[in-house]
């Protein structure tokens, strides 16, 4: 494999020539808030006698950058029922980053992809998508997170929505450079090896393996900066074999499974053998406190969010249930509760992107207090559980 880049009078570095054996692929990296990005793209597609168009897209993000109404068809009821709640909240704080960085360019993000995909329309160029299906990216970088950095990952993505920092085209420009770029990887690698894994490295191998196989001689391949380096790698290596592996989204390891049941059973059994020891009026006391200390916090993250009485109501309720079985958590039955009772309307489903940045907006929007339901409420459950298990537990061994 031979790699290259064009000479400068040409185009800028920011695009490198591949030969793979019969196969020609100009590689553009790009970082999705430049208009820079979005013009160099247009002209380089423009001008080479291109077979395909491969862009760092998959159908979802694509539809998402091409029908700006996606939200009027968006089934939130579907998302819980699915449990792809906290995989729609991630995808919002990062879309909300992004677009607060592009607005100050006046560029919305992944203009440069969607550019390069009606460019290519206009020219009758085919186009692949290439990037992996974002769902399975999130549920496959969350498995792959350890339990402590998982809350140090979700605490550095809301922090995020505050960020004051400042870009203008020379940044992102010093930004695209491959030292910046190798600096920003091995930080991430370093803090989260696994996370970046899959977010990153994954990636890297499942759009070169796309870039590959997509039919034609000369491929235009649009991808952001970051990736450029691994694909490059990538493409020197036949990873087909790796491809059904991470396009799927890992079952829950056996030890998880069993320490998720491992609870519940603790608790039915711990209050059983108190009223075998102790009598029937111990062990309803106990199963009383058990539903109280899962109730009330739970209760409280829902009043805490502004929630509905109805969804107040079915957190007190269901915390002690859903306590008991991991197969749903009181978090995702009050998200429902409170869609069915306040449901979203267009208007903040267009507004979330500026809502999600503001302290206020969270409550005020009411998408975000959805999530504040889910997130307070599941919060609240689980400091029940601690604290109900540990009291039962008690009993039994005093």
């Amino acid at each position: 494999m031979n790699t290259t880049n064009f000479p400068i009078g040409d185009y800028p570095e920011d695009v490198t020539t591949i030969r793979l054996n019969q196969k020609t692929i100009l590689l553009v990296g790009t970082a999705h808030i430049s208009r820079q990005s979005a013009d160099l793209v247009e002209e380089i597609i423009n001008r080479e006698d291109a077979d395909m168009v491969c862009i760092e897209l998959d159908e979802k993000r694509y539809a998402a950058l091409s029908k700006p109404q996606r939200w009027e068809n968006l089934d939130l009821k579907e998302v819980v029922r699915k449990k792809q709640l906290s995989t729609l909240m991630v995808n919002l704080i990062l879309s909300s980053y992004q677009k607060k960085l592009g607005g100050q360019l006046g560029v919305m993000p992944g203009t440069e992809l969607l550019a390069a995909a009606r460019a290519a329309e206009r020219q009758d160029i085919p186009i692949e998508l290439c990037d992996r299906n974002i769902r399975i990216t999130l549920r496959r970088a969350w498995r792959a997170t350890s339990l402590f950095k998982k809350g140090y990952l979700l605490t550095s993505l809301l922090a995020s929505l505050f960020d004051s920092t400042q870009l203008n085209e020379d940044k992102l420009s010093e930004l695209r450079s491959k030292d910046m770029l190798s600096e920003l990887m091995e930080e991430l690698g370093g803090t989260f090896p696994d996370t970046k894994r899959v977010l990153i490295d994954e990636r890297d191998v499942f759009m070169a393996e796309k870039i590959k196989h997509c039919p034609g001689e000369r491929t235009v391949a649009v991808v952001g900066a970051g990736h450029v380096a691994g694909i490059i790698q990538a493409l020197e290596n036949d990873n087909q074999h790796l491809m059904e592996e991470i396009n799927t989204i890992p079952p829950v390891s056996r030890a998880w499974k069993m320490l998720g049941w491992s609870i519940p059973v603790l608790i039915l059994c711990s209050i059983l053998l108190i009223g075998l020891k102790q009598g029937a009026g111990e062990a309803g006391a106990n199963a009383l406190y058990w539903i109280l200390a899962n109730g009330i916090p739970s209760s409280i993250g829902a009043l805490f969010a502004l929630a509905h009485p109805a969804t107040i109501f079915s957190a007190f309720a269901a915390a002690p249930l859903t306590s008991l079985t991991p197969v749903i958590g009181a978090g995702y039955v009050c998200a429902f509760v409170q869609i069915m009772t306040k449901p979203p309307v267009v208007k903040e489903f267009d507004r979330v992107g500026q809502d999600i940045s503001s302290l206020t907006g969270w409550w005020k929007n009411k998408l975000l207090r959805v999530f504040l339901v889910f997130l307070l409420t599941g919060l609240g459950s689980s400091i029940g559980t601690w604290l109900g298990g540990y009291r039962i537990v008690s009993n039994l061994l005093s």
